[in-house]
């Protein structure tokens, strides 16, 4: 296998052993990135001097005998909503195409800190806003696997960098499902953690109290490789939570005996794909063979959760892009006649349909009159959603389900119907409202595209959720590939 093909933990190996150096591994990445880059379209930044200064930084380390990391050396892709001092973050938008942030998100800093080589920055709907990347401000990415289908958003890029090769693993955000839907549609492993595990300082915000960052990744042992570095307290985030760190490595253990699994039969209903149905039963009769107690359960509420958290999330979206306005940074228009003319037309020219969409519905939610009938109400139904998820978990370890109703779509197939497109993250977007952590696992294909299973955990239950996930990929042993 070439270089570009292996796992963090392989590459790790290789690193310290001296069989390949930091320099090769950067090489190999970035030919990758030059054979397959301008059909799939992943960055929209390449960072390939910087990238090489790290790289050879890492190599001085190893030849100076100093231990590294097991992130050390490792090619990275960074989704472009967070921010890299120095280096340009665009949210995908028009309105922050000249952005260069003074600081870095604290989560991409852990990062760095561990010897990690940034490759470059992603490109994902604007803001992160979608499920497809078609809402990008400056072009479409494709789908490793088929180039004509959508790989996902919001997240796409950090996704199809990752399936094409073209990073060793990424980091997204998940508002709704923006990890684990274009992990799916791409065939690789994404997870979005417990809400408040991973600082959001440095996150360009989409809906805050929903936005979480996670990895993407080439297996589940990388993931939990990934999250050991990314987790801890961060005081510049007052939803960050305190815990001691665990080793969430030691949580890789191939035993399913005993594990209690529950299936909410409303994600396994009408909307669902016959054909995914049977991956997922498929994938279900291997968990109970090796040892899980697999049985049906109910969240009667999380019928509610598509129309709830699209009053939440564009409420709070019109709140936190209330401070793009062309007066600080990113976008102004250069011949406003006066400051109203000025904040209107670089807002409506900056702005992309879907961004002006959310906005619009989030003021509207917001008004006065209406706070109470609509996002009053929205916030009593994610309560009860919780509810649902607590009663569900006092019985089951973990819970599973189809990550995405169906599989890859082709590009423009929903551009227009925008019901149709939100309809994509109606698997994932439960987890979002309640906080919980959430990994998406390939799981088999339907007519030579991937699905993915999504196994819900607890409330910091990261450890259940990743044995269940890496027992899983152990024994289905997923090992195909996109044919670019």
């Amino acid at each position: 296998m070439k270089l570009f093909e292996l796992t963090i933990h392989e590459l790790h190996e290789k690193l310290v052993s001296k069989e390949i150096s930091a320099k090769e591994l950067a090489e190999s990445v970035f030919s990758r990135i030059d054979d397959v880059e301008e059909r799939v379209k992943s960055y929209i930044t390449v960072t390939r001097d910087e990238a090489f200064a790290k790289a050879d930084e890492i190599d001085k380390k190893i030849a100076s005998g100093e231990r590294i990391g097991p992130l050390a050396g490792i090619p990275t892709a960074i989704k472009d909503v967070m921010n890299t001092e120095g280096i340009r973050t665009t949210c995908g938008s028009k309105i922050l195409d000249n952005y260069i942030p003074v600081y870095t998100s604290t989560a991409v800093k852990n990062l760095l800190e561990e010897g990690i080589v940034m490759t470059g920055k992603t490109n994902m709907d604007e803001f992160a806003m979608g499920s497809s990347t078609e809402n990008s401000g400056f072009f479409v990415t494709r789908n490793p696997w088929d180039l004509e289908r959508v790989p996902g958003g919001s997240s796409g890029g950090s996704a199809s960098v990752v399936a094409a090769d073209e990073a060793i693993f990424s980091l997204g955000s998940d508002t709704g499902g923006s990890i684990r839907q274009p992990a799916a549609l791409c065939g690789i492993v994404g997870m979005k953690p417990t809400y408040g595990l991973v600082s959001r300082f440095g996150l360009i915000a989409f809906a805050s109290s929903l936005d979480q960052i996670g990895p993407f990744t080439k297996d589940v042992t990388d993931c939990a490789i990934v999250l050991n570095h990314l987790i801890g307290h961060d005081i510049n985030d007052s939803t960050s939570v305190k815990i001691d760190k665990p080793d969430y490595t030691k949580a890789l253990v191939n035993d399913l005996n005993g594990i209690t699994i529950g299936v909410p039969k409303e994600l396994m209903a009408e909307g669902i794909d016959p054909k995914i149905k049977a991956v997922i039963e498929n994938a279900l009769k291997l968990l109970e063979d090796n040892g899980a107690v697999v049985a049906e359960t109910s969240l009667p509420n999380i019928e509610h959760s598509l129309s709830a958290y699209y009053i939440i999330a564009p409420a709070e979206a019109s709140s936190n892009l209330a401070r793009f306005d062309g007066v600080r940074y990113g976008y102004r228009v250069p011949d406003a006649e006066d400051l109203i003319d000025m904040y209107m037309r670089t807002r409506a020219e900056g702005f992309g349909d879907e961004v002006k969409r959310r906005i619009m519905l989030g003021t509207y939610a917001l008004s006065a009159g209406y706070y109470d009938a609509y996002y009053g109400q929205a916030q009593k139904v994610r309560t009860l959603i919780m509810d649902d998820f607590n009663r569900a978990f006092a019985d089951y370890d973990v819970l599973v389900s189809p990550t995405t109703p169906t599989t890859a779509f082709k590009i423009g197939e929903k551009v227009d119907d925008p019901l149709a497109m939100y309809l994509s993250d109606i698997c994932t977007i439960p987890v979002n409202l309640a906080g919980l952590p959430g990994i998406s696992v390939p799981c088999g294909t339907v007519d030579g595209l991937p699905v993915g299973l999504q196994v819900i955990g607890k409330t910091l239950g990261e450890e259940m959720m990743l044995r269940v996930a890496y027992s899983f990929e152990q024994s289905f042993g997923w090992s195909e590939k996109p044919k670019l």
